[in-house]
């Protein structure tokens, strides 16, 4: 991961996105800014943070992980709560594991025989 990911330098490459597409990225933007406004939403922006972390890990995006746990941290979560949300991403992509493989039973036909 190390090898591509540069936090600063990587940025520069929105330029593309605002040459290309500049009204696709400010929708995306503008949305995003809505998402993550400090206030004004049900859930503390701290868990929407979290959230956001948990999803990165899930999803393995390393940007995403970078950002959010940052942002996490500056609305107030602590290294426990950036672990149980390590931890929750964790257990969701098990469970997805656990869940997909009695789908393959289903799927296989072998339960017939």
């Amino acid at each position: 991961m190390a090898d591509y990911f540069d936090r600063t330098a990587d940025k520069t490459f929105t330029a593309v996105y605002k040459k290309e597409t500049p009204d696709i990225l400010a929708a995306f933007a503008a949305f995003d800014s809505a998402v993550f406004q400090p206030e004004g939403r049900e859930i503390p922006l701290k868990y929407r943070e979290l959230i956001a972390l948990a999803v990165g890990i899930t999803t393995q995006c390393v940007y995403c992980i970078d950002a959010h746990s940052q942002n996490a941290v500056k609305a107030g979560a602590s290294e426990g709560e950036l672990a149980e949300a390590a931890w929750v991403a964790t257990a969701i992509r098990a469970g997805g594991g656990y869940a997909h493989g009695r789908l393959a039973f289903k799927l296989s036909g072998a339960h017939e025989h």
